[in-house]
Formats: C-alpha cells, structure tokens, sequence
C-alpha cells in the first residue's frame, strides 16, 4: 500500500480539497444528482412523484440509523478504509441503478446508497478534516462542505447531458466511473491523522493547539454529549434545515417544469442554488475563525429564512431571488452546524456523536424531500410545502439560542485518552 507522508503545511490543505471531491461524487451521485431523472422516471414508468421520492427517505432514513454504528468503525478502524468500502459500494449502485426497472429494485439501489453516505459522505469528510486541522478548522471544514455544493451543480448537468445523448441508462452506467477512480486515489494519497512531527497550517498556533487538532482522546466523551442541551438544539437545527433545503432542491426542477421552464433551464436552477451554497459555506467557514460563530450562525438562518418567505410568495419570476438567498444561507448552516459540533464535542468520540446528529437531519431531509412529493402529488401544488418550509427555518432559529459558545461544555480529556 502506498501511503502519503505530510509535506510541511500543504498536505492537510489537500486533505481538506480532496475532502471537498470525496462529498462532491458521493452526494452528487447518491442525492443532489438525481431531480432530473424524475421526469424521465415519471414518463416511462408511470409512477407518482411521491412513490419515486420514496428512494431518497430509503437512503436519509437508513442512513440516520446506521451513522452510530458506522461511526463506531470510523473511530476504530479509521476513515480512509471507510472510503474504500464505500467507493465500491457506490460502483455497484450505479451499475444496478442502469439495469433497474421497477420500484422495489429502486428502493433497494437507495439503501444501498445509504451505506455510501455513511462511510464516505459527510460524517467521514468532517472527521478526516478535523484530525488535520486545528486552529483553521473552520476554512478547512467550510473547503470540504463546499463538495456537496459541487455535486449539485455539475451532477445535475451531468445528468441531464447525458439523458438527452445517451438515455438515463446510460448516465448511471457511466457514472459508476467516478467512484471507480475515487477509489483509486484514495487508497494512494489518503492519510488518516499526522504523525507526531507532520506539520500543520497552524503555523501562529501552539503546539498544545496542534495536539488538540490530531489527539483522538482529546474531547467530549459520547455519553457526555448526550446530556447537554447544546446536542440537541443542534440535532433540532440539523433536521429542520435539511428537511427544508432537501425538500427544495429535489423539487425545483419540477416546480420550474410546471411552469413551463425547459429541463436545462430548471437543471441550472438547481446548479444555481448549489452554487450559492458553495459560495456560502466557504466565506461563513472563513468568517467563523474571524468573527464570532455565534452572529454567523444567527446570520446563516435568518438569510435562508429570507429564501423561504420569497418562496412562499409562489411567483416564478422572483424564484431565482429565492434560490439565491436560500443557497447562500444553507451553506452557511451547514458548514456551522459541522463546525460547532466539532468545536464543543472535540475528537474523542466524533464518530458518534455526529453519527447520531445524522440519525435526526437525515430523517429531516427524507422526510422533506418524500412528504413534499406526497404533497405535491394530493394538491398538485407546492405552497403548503414551501410553508412548512418557513416554519421549520423558525424553529431552527430558536433553536439556536439554546446552543452555547463553542467550547463552553467541552470537558478536557486526559492527553493518553484512547478512541472509544
């Protein structure tokens, strides 16, 4: 096996860049990628909408409740052979994906896909970035996050290309290609934690700052983090933001087709919103290490909350505002819901305490993406979903001053601690 070696200051910045393509292909493929093809769906099988959106609470669902469990074996065994375990499944997806022909065949594709998102999705992405990362975390997190942004704009044009070229088969049966070669990198250049000696791009900080970045004892313990009421504000935040912004960009490309937009013209709606969203979760994952985490925090929410009212106004010409502003303020969240649990909890049982966050937002964004689709399919509209969506941005609001400073419930462990 070959294995990377820390150069200086510039590995742990490639770790979080390559972090950043880890959650572009396996979200890409596994969630944000897949709007287009419901029409098609839709139109050679004859499903409802609701029946095929299923697939996406299968995988959020199960996902949700195997992240403890999997988080226990990231902590173990490590994340770079988590990966490894997931490209492969992610290959077989796609392959299965291109022969599937009826909804139970789809529905077990997606639990599958399930496991791919625990293994090399968010959770793994965060932790790899965190054990190289201390007094940048911040940048480095809001670097990788910005894959899921990624995936969203050049998945759904992916997909869209190539239905209109090759047929949707044929775009499922291609793809399996881009987890193949994740694959292959993976097991070249990934590298768990730094060895004591690699340098990391805390050059201003100390080295007690540099130990707290890679040291697995170093944190709050799981049972610990369980009791306080900041966890679960956070999980509250999780799920109510994701079943918003899950529920939005699985149905815009339906919304704008409704309205008599052409499949490109509604694909790049959806590249849009993911754009905002990329530009959001680096600039607030830079402004969380200069400004106070809480105001961006507050400021996150509140922008997102301003996407969901235009929404609610159901006026098409005006969606593109909405888009705008609903993307830039999730990637804001998402990046600060990350931060602020790595930031309390620290490293030593990161696995699952995000792990078990993931049981609540991924049921969250199942729910919104299947229930909108329920919705949709019993009035033929989408103004009481984008209303439900408003009321669950407020509750997150609130939400928020339940959570206290970064650090402020983060107990000190002995230096020797051991992951659990």
């Amino acid at each position: 096996m070959n294995s990377v070696r820390a150069n200086g200051a510039y590995y742990p910045w490639f770790i979080a860049i390559f972090a950043c393509i880890v959650l572009m292909v396996s979200n890409g493929q596994t969630i944000s990628g897949l709007s287009v093809f419901n029409v098609e769906f839709m139109n050679e099988f004859g499903w409802s909408l609701g029946e095929i959106t299923f697939r996406d609470m299968i995988t959020l669902l199960l996902a949700g409740l195997v992240a403890p469990a999997t988080g226990i074996l990231i902590d173990r065994f490590g994340v770079r052979v988590c990966m490894l375990v997931g490209w492969g499944l992610l290959i077989l997806g796609n392959i299965a994906y291109s022969r599937m022909d009826s909804l139970t065949e789809l529905y077990l594709v997606h639990a599958l896909f399930a496991l791919v998102l625990v293994v090399c999705g968010l959770n793994a992405a965060v932790i790899l970035v965190s054990k190289w990362f201390g007094r940048f975390r911040g940048t480095a997190i809001g670097i990788a996050l910005m894959g899921t942004s990624l995936g969203g704009i050049l998945f759904p044009q992916y997909g869209t290309a190539m239905i209109e070229t090759l047929g949707w088969r044929s775009a499922f049966l291609w793809g399996s290609l881009f987890p193949a070669v994740m694959l292959v990198l993976t097991w070249l250049l990934v590298k768990d934690r730094p060895d004591h000696g690699d340098a990391l791009p805390d050059q201003a900080g100390a080295m007690d700052a540099r130990q707290a970045a890679i040291d697995p004892g170093a944190g709050v313990a799981y049972a610990d983090a369980l009791r306080s009421r900041s966890f679960w504000a956070l999980a509250i935040i999780a799920m109510a933001t994701f079943y918003t912004v899950l529920g939005t960009q699985a149905h815009i490309f339906v919304y704008m087709t409704d309205a008599d937009f052409n499949a490109q013209v509604a694909t790049n709606a959806i590249s849009l919103f993911f754009f905002c969203a990329l530009i959001g979760k680096f600039v607030f994952g830079l402004a969380a290490d200069y400004l106070d985490k809480r105001k961006v925090f507050y400021g996150n929410i509140l922008v997102m909350l301003l996407g969901s009212l235009i929404l609610i106004r159901m006026d098409v010409a005006l969606i593109w505002v909405a888009v705008t502003a609903f993307g830039l303020g999730w990637g804001g969240v998402y990046t600060m819901i990350q931060l602020t649990v790595m930031n309390i909890f620290g490293i030593r049982d990161a696995g699952k305490i995000l792990g078990t966050i993931t049981v609540l937002d991924a049921s969250g964004g199942g729910l919104g993406i299947w229930l909108t689709g329920v919705i949709y399919d019993a009035t033929g509209s989408y103004e009481l979903p984008f209303l439900i969506f408003a009321a669950l941005i407020v509750v997150a609001l609130a939400a928020l001053t339940q959570v206290k400073q970064p650090g402020a419930e983060a107990a000190p462990a002995p230096a020797t601690g051991a992951a659990t």
